[in-house]
């Protein structure tokens, strides 16, 4: 009872110090991969990095305590990371106080989705998601989250656009227009010792090694190289203006969208009045009509912004030194003729707030991580606004789903290697708990990690305590390491987080999806395309690829299989039409394969009487009851008016191999009776050796009608049986 609610405690039956020794290495080595990456991700995620340090906190622990998996290393990846991205961004700026409290939510709600579902044993409902849906979205996801990272690693700022191909395309003229060399040079630079010393030795923490060379390198060159100014000292009054104009843009949409809160909070007001009215009903449309207004008003002024922030993002400027050491700053190509330029490119950092125009941010050089706030987060409970919840709720369940999908199939690869037994429902338990406890530490949603799962498999570790020393070694970094990640160049996080997800791409997962079946290839590659399309909406391209397989389902359930059996040549009754077979024109054999219920009660009747059409000698309808494994009431009433029908035209019916549930539904119903015990035989060959004589035999003694001796039922007569002698 007690390991049913502390699954950890089953760790140290036969534990041993050398398996502590072990758990303690594997623990460290899965930390060293953990830090750097989960701090990638997070901005993946639209977080600060240092939120990717909170969610490699507690998660990792809670859900190594209280899942069936002894290796698996829970914490931020990438698919989670990106989607969480996609659920926020409508609902508040990446990276605001606002942003980020929504992600600790949707932790929470992601946490108790997972967790109900392990406690009521419904771990079966993430089957809604076919292999083929997932394999097409994870493909689409890894492209996404690749290309995401592409305005790092050349050193360009542009704003997200509605659909994120188009974001794509301001990144490449961006790029193409000025691309920051050496923010180029350590993007690549990582990319290189990453994919060296894998390829050298996989048990090196190439990716550690990489962030801490780049790092160096970034501290001791200066990569960095920021400067705050006044407003004055930019040379341009042009400037001046768009700076001004761009302020004011910002300022209205602030406005108006306080404006608009007011107005949504009136209308909850209203609609929550106990005493409803005509009047009430009035009020509330033109409520209604002031929010569209002020829509189209913060519409207006969102594009206004844009189109000047793109402006100033372009504009490169040159830094003329003063005597006393200050810069001002021109326009390259306004350079009165004369002065000498410090020989720098500088730009003007703009981000989606007011720009003060007694500190604006001249970047001449790359992008670190900057501060990183040390010590731990505080422990507390989310507050759940239950608006919010339940907006955040359809994104959670599919965040949830795609989560656990992903735990569960790295979890029985690792199990299959070590021979432990994996509790699905269990896992979901502990990945539940993960994200509850992780939110109330400032976590986001996580799920577990393939790459961190595949080294801790690989050091060894021997129980889920290597994952509580993972997290210790958070709790140690996050205490006493964080000032040494300042200078981390962004480049660098992007060059892991594309090296990570080179794994997800799996183009031979729609090759062998076609080859399976041509709609399960074809499902993989439209969820592929749609997900591709409709990014940053991502949710969207999995709902296309679950209707798909639904309907796929739904008609392949409504038009199961009816094959008429024949004689094959190793004395088996197979399908006619498949393998070329003659028929007997006076006996057709059915099988139905399938569940025989409301969905495709009538398709049976159908395809009998298509039988009947093309076989006008037919006498006797034999139903290979072996197909069908379900019957619901429907079913049953359309076997019995089929049965009616055939034997009001003077057919005869009866039923073979039918499995003992379907048997009970015919006693219940008193269809037995009906069909008449006789009719009823354990296999096919008894059903033919009765049949046959009944149907072949004309009235009079000893005279055959079928005096073609190579009928194809003819091997199915009892042996000692001569019907061809009166041929």
């Amino acid at each position: 009872m007690l390991t049913k609610f502390f699954p950890f405690l089953l760790w140290f039956k036969k534990y041993n110090k050398e398996s502590f020794n072990i758990d303690v290495i594997s623990g460290i080595t899965v930390a060293l991969v953990l830090i750097p990456q989960s701090m990638a991700y997070a901005q993946l995620a639209g977080l600060p990095p240092y939120y990717g340090l909170y969610a490699a906190f507690l998660p990792p622990m809670v859900a190594a305590l209280f899942g069936s998996s002894r290796q698996l290393a829970t914490g931020p990846v990438a698919v989670v990371s990106l989607m969480t991205a996609a659920s926020l961004e409508p609902l508040a700026t990446a990276g605001s106080p606002e942003y980020v409290a929504y992600a600790v939510v949707l932790a929470l709600t992601v946490g108790i989705f997972q967790f109900l579902l392990g406690v009521l044993r419904l771990g079966l409902i993430v089957n809604f998601l076919s292999h083929p849906v997932v394999n097409g979205f994870t493909n689409a996801a890894a492209i996404i989250i690749a290309s995401s990272q592409l305005s790092k690693l050349f050193g360009v700022y542009v704003d997200k656009a509605p659909h994120h191909y188009e974001t794509i395309i301001r990144v490449i003229k961006a790029a193409i227009s000025y691309t920051h060399l050496p923010t180029l040079f350590m993007g690549i630079l990582a990319i290189s010792i990453m994919y060296v010393l894998k390829r050298l030795n996989p048990k090196i923490p190439n990716v550690l090694v990489a962030v801490v060379i780049t790092t160096l390198i970034s501290w001791s060159t200066g990569f960095e190289n920021n400067h705050r100014v006044e407003l004055n000292v930019i040379m341009s009054p042009d400037i001046h203006t768009s700076i001004s104009e761009f302020n004011t843009s910002i300022k209205n949409i602030s406005e108006f969208g306080k404006q608009r809160a007011d107005l949504t909070r009136k209308i909850e007001t209203v609609k929550a009045s106990e005493t409803k009215k005509h009047d009430d009903s009035v009020e509330i449309l033109n409520l209604n009509h002031e929010v569209t207004i002020l829509n189209t008003y913060i519409a207006g002024q969102k594009h206004k912004s844009h189109l000047i922030r793109e402006e100033l993002r372009s504009i490169k400027f040159a830094a003329v030194p003063e005597t006393d050491g200050k810069l001002i700053f021109y326009p390259r190509n306004l350079v009165p003729g004369g002065l000498e330029t410090d020989g720098h490119v500088w730009r003007i950092k703009v981000g989606n707030k007011k720009l003060d125009t007694t500190s604006l941010v001249m970047m001449g050089a790359g992008a670190v991580v900057g501060v990183i706030p040390k010590g731990l987060p505080s422990l507390d409970v989310p507050k759940i606004n239950l608006l919010v919840f339940f907006q955040l709720l359809p994104f959670a369940i599919i965040i949830s789903l795609l989560g656990f999908m992903e735990a569960i199939a790295i979890a029985k690869a690792m199990a299959a290697k070590t021979g432990q037994k994996l509790d699905p429902n269990q896992e979901l338990i502990g990945q539940g708990l993960s994200n509850i406890i992780g939110s109330m530490g400032k976590s986001y949603p996580v799920s577990g990690s393939f790459s961190r799962s595949a080294v801790n498999l690989q050091a060894g570790a021997v129980t889920g305590l290597s994952s509580v020393i993972t997290s210790l070694v958070v709790v140690v970094a996050l205490l006493f390491f964080t000032p040494l990640l300042y200078h981390l160049p962004q480049a660098v996080l992007a060059s892991v987080i594309m090296m990570a997800v080179i794994g997800l791409v799996n183009v031979s997962g729609f090759m062998h999806a076609w080859k399976a079946q041509w709609y399960d290839g074809a499902i993989s590659i439209i969820t592929f395309i749609a997900t591709l399309i409709l990014a940053p909406h991502l949710e969207k391209g999995i709902y296309i690829g679950v209707v798909l397989s639904m309907f796929v389902f739904l008609y392949k359930s409504m038009r199961p299989k009816v094959a008429t059996l024949s004689m094959n040549v190793d004395d088996a009754l197979r399908e006619a039409e498949d393998f070329g077979l003659k028929e007997c024109p006076y006996v057709a054999a059915i099988r139905f394969d399938g569940p025989l219920f409301f969905a495709n009660a009538s398709f049976l009747e159908d395809e009998v009487y298509k039988i009947r059409s093309i076989k006008p000698e037919l006498r006797h309808i034999l139903i290979a009851a072996d197909g069908i494994n379900d019957m619901d009431a429907s079913g049953e009433e359309a076997l019995s008016l089929l049965i009616d029908s055939l034997r009001s035209s003077g057919l005869g019916v009866s039923m073979s191999g039918v499995k003992q549930n379907i048997q009970d539904v015919l006693k219940r119903t008193h269809m037995v009776e009906k069909i008449g015990e006789t009719n009823i035989y354990a296999t096919k060959k008894d059903a033919i050796k009765a049949i046959y004589p009944k149907t072949h035999n004309i009235p009079g003694p000893g005279e055959i009608i079928c005096t073609d001796i190579t009928c194809p039922l003819v091997n199915y007569i009892p042996l000692d049986t001569d019907l061809t002698k009166n041929n």
